[in-house]
């Protein structure tokens, strides 16, 4: 794993270009006589919130498939002329934000590949954690100058060399190859691909990125990173890719490959803030674990206070149960502008920064006065939380108690989260108290990781929890760990999780 240039380990490809990693969107659609083409935009309409910085539709028609790809949010990339030219029963889409590449047009997916058999279209949510012994594949199949790496291609990201090695079995149908391929990746994957006559969709053994399968009312498959983009499109939740399966949609036929044995760790960080609200994972509306976490919230580190607001949007469904919880009243105290992107998902600091300052607005007239409990789902590097506590202050807010529906977030993420190295992140080595005057608030409470899970229904076992605890579903002979646990941070003192108040 390489160094960045300040000499700290990165899982970037490109330690120059440290850039936030691969979280993205991925839709599939197997409907004949259906307008695949515009339901995948709407599918991925319904995805834009995990990826803002370009999008793509590859079609097919059963003869060739054809490719429309641009920077951009969904409604910047696609028009209605362009939608019209993309004819076809098959179709595969994605919506991203930078990877392991990259935020140029060349990683812009779904990436397009020749193949034995014709030409194959792949889209990749996730970050795969052994490129480099993959490249060392693909060059003992094709030759080290026939390599799609950073220093010779267009594309940087671990995407391209997954395509580049499914095609390179030329012998072998696409599902041959994908079933010899699949099983050598590791870290988080779920991938939507397809040649000219068949849909596949696969998720790694983990399952820690969500996929799920919907049918149309009208026949027809899709296959989406979020059930809410079922709903979108109107197809009916079936049921999801099992973790270590890969499924072929053959018209409206569905067969099963198992290429790994299923051992789940789903994303807890897919429960506090990724996943949309009206979404289901695990068999759970994540809107209602949220509510659940925001009252297990209030009943952990409760708050002597006159008002509870959200951070909007992903704030409010804890800060409902927070409030529900507390028996503090619920209040809308922030306005958020609907048009400005998500600042988490934003690419570098200085564009994060103006982000927050655009996108929320205090109400004085609400918070003047008052003491405040403002709920927000994380803290990452702390600068959201910071601007809202000088924004609410400055409105007139007497007190500013900060609750988290989170627990500090302490690790990298190695699978697909936007915080790649542990000196980003402002938990490690800092006290709670040392983190709520960092941010100027009164108070600050963290739920706890055990109360966090419990909101899940899911085993504790089960879910990655990575980013909070440091244990990663992924062993060490995919990641450093000796070295990662080492790695240089702010201060030696471990984060602590209780809440205290600030010393006037």
């Amino acid at each position: 794993m390489p160094l960045r240039p300040d000499g700290l380990l990165t899982h970037e490809l490109n330690p120059d270009d440290p850039h936030p990693q691969d979280h993205c969107g991925v839709f599939g659609v197997s409907a004949a006589g259906q307008e695949v083409a515009k339901l995948t935009y709407f599918g991925l309409f319904a995805l834009q919130h995990r990826g803002q910085e370009s999008a793509g539709i590859a079609v097919s028609n059963g003869s060739r498939i054809m490719v429309f790809k641009d920077m951009g949010l969904v409604s910047q990339v696609f028009d209605e002329p362009t939608l019209n030219s993309l004819e076809g029963n098959l179709a595969v889409g994605h919506t991203r934000y930078s990877t392991t590449g990259a935020s140029v047009w060349g990683n812009a997916q779904p990436t397009l590949a020749a193949h034995s058999d014709g030409s194959l279209a792949l889209c990749h949510n996730g970050n795969l954690t052994n490129t480099d012994e993959l490249e060392a594949l693909l060059a003992e199949r094709i030759g080290a100058r026939k390599v799609p790496h950073k220093k010779r291609m267009d594309s940087s990201s671990d995407t391209m060399i997954l395509s580049a090695l499914l095609a390179s079995y030329e012998d072998r149908s696409l599902e041959q190859a994908a079933l010899e391929v699949l099983p050598t990746l590791r870290g988080a994957f779920c991938l939507t691909f397809m040649d000219e006559g068949t849909l596949y969709a696969a998720r790694d053994a983990q399952g820690i990125r969500p996929l799920s399968i919907g049918r149309l009312p009208e026949g027809g498959v899709v296959i989406a990173s979020e059930t809410a983009a079922l709903d979108i499109v109107g197809a009916v939740y079936e049921r999801d890719v099992l973790p270590g399966e890969m499924v072929v949609v053959e018209g409206e036929a569905i067969r099963s490959h198992r290429f790994a044995e299923a051992k789940p760790k789903h994303c807890l960080f897919e429960y506090v803030y990724l996943s949309r609200p009206d979404t289901i994972l695990t068999g759970r509306r994540v809107h209602n674990m949220r509510v659940k976490i925001g009252k297990l919230l209030a009943r952990e580190f409760p708050a002597d206070a006159d008002l509870v607001i959200p951070t909007p949007e992903s704030g409010i469904p804890a800060a409902i149960g927070f409030a529900a919880g507390s028996g503090i009243p619920y209040g809308l105290g922030l306005v958020r502008n609907a048009y400005v992107g998500r600042t988490f998902i934003q690419p570098s600091n200085a564009m994060r920064q103006m982000g927050i300052r655009m996108k929320l607005n205090p109400l004085p007239d609400v918070v003047r006065g008052k003491r405040i409990v403002v709920v927000d789902d994380t803290i990452v590097r702390g600068n959201t939380q910071r601007q809202v506590v000088a924004m609410l202050r400055q409105a007139g807010a007497k007190e500013v108690h900060v609750r988290i529906s989170a627990p500090p977030v302490e690790w990298p993420c190695f699978y697909g989260i936007d915080f790649a190295t542990r000196d980003e992140l402002i938990a490690p080595g800092m006290s709670i108290e040392e983190i709520a005057e960092a941010i100027g608030a009164d108070s600050l409470g963290h739920i706890s990781l055990d109360g966090l899970v419990k909101a899940t229904h899911v085993d504790k076992d089960d879910l990655c929890r990575a980013c909070f605890d440091g244990e990663y579903p992924v062993g060490p002979q995919d990641l450093p760990l000796a070295q990662l646990r080492t790695m240089p941070i702010k201060k030696n003192e471990p984060p602590k999780n209780e809440p205290l108040k600030k010393e006037s």
